[in-house]
């Protein structure tokens, strides 16, 4: 059962019509460094909201573990739950909520013409996806030729850098943002409507950056800098830069790079703590 946020009626469904996964056009992961360039066409962004205080979250949340690029997604997939905190209220705070997710899902809301924000709610490109219950795996993929290339390259441990440049036929203005993800979370809940059950969470958003809005001609590049949350010992960490439409929301073109984790350097920092997401607004 769908649960909507307190005080809010159930928001209407959004179609959204997938066509056969196809290999040409993937992104190649370069080899010399832990880099990739993102493909031709534009790779599926995938947006899961959902709470560990919501009793009808663990379905979805479980579909979600499920998808694997190169597997059960198309290679080069964007794969994010975002954790929201609206459900904290019956008695279980989520440790992965951020305010910043809320306010990413209000946007989307906005985008697609939803009177309210729910949870469980899948999100695919930018729009409503209500039928992600019934979607067969593999995951398929849209298809559509990309607006953008993106090199994303790490040039520290913790130091991404990208390299975003639009085609023509692209938008005349775009943003991005960041998300760094990881998996095999297990949360043993001791209240709220899941209350005795252990939740296993994977591709949990623990941080969210804003890279801001650009305007540019096709074939001029722009780049973009993340600092990156360290690495969690166990949790193999996923960095995903996202290049969207600011006037709705449609995904232009999107890169996922998962590095082997390094040896941290003697006075690292350490791992931020469940929950944390960091809202930056680049200019």
């Amino acid at each position: 059962m769908t649960r909507d946020k307190p005080g809010a009626s159930a928001p209407r469904a959004a179609a959204w019509a997938a066509v056969s996964a196809a290999m040409l056009g993937a992104p190649m992961a370069l080899a010399a460094t832990c880099q990739v360039q993102s493909g031709a066409t534009v790779a599926p962004v995938v947006e899961l909201y959902t709470s560990q205080g919501c009793s009808s979250c663990p379905p979805a949340d479980r579909w979600l573990s499920r998808l694997r690029p190169g597997s059960t997604a198309p290679e080069g997939a964007v794969i994010q739950a975002f954790h929201v905190a609206y459900w904290d209220y019956i008695g279980w705070p989520d440790p992965f909520a951020a305010p910043a997710h809320t306010a990413r899902q209000r946007q989307i809301a906005a985008w697609n013409g939803l009177r309210s924000i729910y949870t469980p709610q899948v999100v695919l490109d930018g729009r409503d996806w209500r039928q992600w219950r019934n979607a067969p795996m593999p995951l398929a993929s849209a298809g559509r030729r990309a607006g953008a290339s993106i090199r994303l390259v790490r040039g520290a441990p913790d130091r991404f850098d990208a390299t975003v440049t639009l085609e023509r036929g692209g938008p005349d203005a775009w943003a991005a943002y960041w998300t760094v993800t990881d998996s095999a979370h297990h949360t043993a809940v001791g209240a709220g409507e899941n209350a005795g059950e252990t939740l296993r969470n994977d591709h949990v958003v623990r941080q969210y950056t804003l890279a801001g809005h650009y305007r540019g001609q096709p074939g001029t590049p722009q780049p973009l800098v993340l600092h990156a949350v360290p690495a969690a010992a166990g949790h193999a960490r996923t960095v995903n830069l996202v290049v969207f439409d600011p006037r709705n929301g449609d995904t232009v073109q999107a890169v996922s790079l998962a590095c082997q984790q390094q040896a941290p350097s003697p006075g690292a920092a350490a791992p931020t703590q469940p929950g944390t997401s960091a809202a930056q607004t680049g200019v």
